[in-house]
């Protein structure tokens, strides 16, 4: 099988090194100069992955025509909001037989659009029952460790999932189905706006009580949209939504967690983000979020905290206060 990477960051780094034991060769397609010097020179990516040493079967490139020309499965592990760009550049040389993962946990800002959206919009709707999104809980690292780590693939054609889960499952990696794509994306995406909150409640020493509560009360929100946006509830009870939403918000090595400390400490968001390489996703996100919410009438009170302390200068206090200041309500059942 004929395979690329597009994206040579922290989690295209590891799919690249794991499925390079799986399968003969992996292309990745890698942007910045100084990463492809390095993997090219010493076979590791020292920004992104260091100390991960790669196969030989890995080949890195420069170009985009070599990195998706005539490959049987492309996955797509570039950051949410310059995807619509990368698939504008790969389109002249996409079959309309490859498949396409998105492993992207992001929503484009303007457009307010998924990853799975984006593709359909670039490529056409030729391209749409060829079209997954994979998500669950995966922190690159352990990936690239070999640890044991179970993700869910959805696809408008389940039979294109289920191509994706029988060759690129492993000992340590495990794929389920899903049919799904909506909820299964906005699992990934919502919860790093969540995994925010996390870490200004985590930054303020707010303690376990507050943590459970924030995960469940976030939880119940993720499901609120995804259920208005036509998701099925009961995704967002497994991988890519109670899962995902767990190690992102509770994970040392969550970068959305980091920002939200950073936040609580008193860093402005625009200091935060350029003593980062990596992107947090959830500070995009959290934008798309908030218009969401308005335009399907949905109630968010934790993600629409975090985007006022990122955006509208409130203090990780005043958003807590207003939080614990709402009006009191009964818990009705789970989704409403």
């Amino acid at each position: 099988m004929t395979i690329s990477v597009i994206g040579a960051g922290s989690f295209g780094t590891a799919l690249a090194s794991l499925f390079s034991s799986m399968h003969d060769e992996v292309v990745l397609w890698v942007y910045e100069e100084d990463v492809f010097n390095a993997i090219m020179q010493e076979r590791e990516n020292k920004i992104y992955m260091p100390g991960l040493k790669l196969r030989q079967n890995i080949k890195p490139t420069k170009s985009i025509e070599e990195a998706v020309k005539n490959k049987e499965v492309i996955f797509l592990a570039v950051p949410s909001h310059v995807l619509r760009i990368v698939v504008k550049s790969m389109k002249p040389y996409v079959s309309e037989e490859t498949i396409l993962v998105s492993v992207a946990k992001g929503i484009e800002n303007e457009t307010n659009c998924l990853m799975a959206e984006v593709l359909k919009s670039v490529l056409g709707e030729n391209y749409k029952n060829n079209i997954c999104v994979l998500s669950g809980p995966s922190f690159a690292k352990e990936v690239a460790e070999g640890k044991p780590t179970l993700v869910v693939v959805a696809s408008y054609d389940l039979k294109k999932a289920e191509i994706i889960q029988k060759n690129f499952s492993s000992k340590n990696f495990r794929i389920y189905t899903s049919d799904d794509v909506i909820g299964v994306e906005l699992g990934g995406a919502l919860k790093n706006v969540i995994a925010i909150a996390a870490g200004i409640s985590e930054g303020m020493g707010l303690g376990y009580n507050a943590m459970a509560a924030l995960i469940t009360r976030g939880l119940a929100e993720m499901t609120r949209l995804g259920v208005a946006m036509g998701a099925n509830p009961l995704t967002f009870k497994g991988l890519s939504g109670v899962g995902d939403l767990v190690l992102t918000c509770t994970g040392s090595l969550s970068r959305n967690r980091q920002v939200g400390i950073k936040l609580a400490q008193g860093y402005k968001i625009d200091v935060i983000e350029k003593e980062m390489r990596m992107v947090a996703e959830g500070v995009k996100t959290s934008k798309s979020v908030k218009s969401l919410s308005e335009k399907y009438k949905v109630e968010m009170p934790i993600s629409e905290s975090v985007y006022n302390v990122i955006y509208n200068g409130y203090s990780p206090t005043e958003a807590l206060k207003d939080l614990m200041q709402r009006q009191l309500k009964f818990e009705r059942e789970f989704i409403l």
